[in-house]
């Protein structure tokens, strides 16, 4: 059994998948891996996910220490920003792999079609 932010898994695969799986979190933490964004870039980024899965993916992500949020309040208008922590440069490899595999298949598939 694995434990990590009081949840419990059965195996460190599911530990992995808790905190990275699911169709939007692996996508942002992509998109963050050479550059810090804020959420209207993200937006344009992941054009297809809608402002509430993003903001609830975003918050579950801060919460696990992956990515890091910055406020800026010295001035108006507020502005935030969102980077991996370095916990979350961990992931890097991870998710380059997972890109990396996306990339492959689209190439061999190709490949078979013509």
């Amino acid at each position: 059994m694995y434990t990590f932010k009081g949840k419990e898994y059965p195996c460190c695969a599911s530990l992995t998948m808790g905190i990275i799986g699911g169709k939007w979190k692996t996508v942002i933490m992509f998109h963050l891996i050479n550059k810090t964004l804020r959420y209207n870039e993200l937006r344009k980024e992941m054009p297809t996910v809608t402002e509430r899965t993003l903001s609830l993916q975003l918050k579950t992500l801060e919460e696990d220490g992956i990515v890091k949020r910055k406020v800026y309040t010295s001035k108006p208008p507020l502005k935030v920003e969102y980077s991996l922590t370095d916990f979350g440069k961990t992931l890097i490899p991870v998710v380059q792999a997972i890109a990396d595999w996306g990339v492959n298949t689209v190439k061999e598939k190709n490949k078979h079609t013509v």
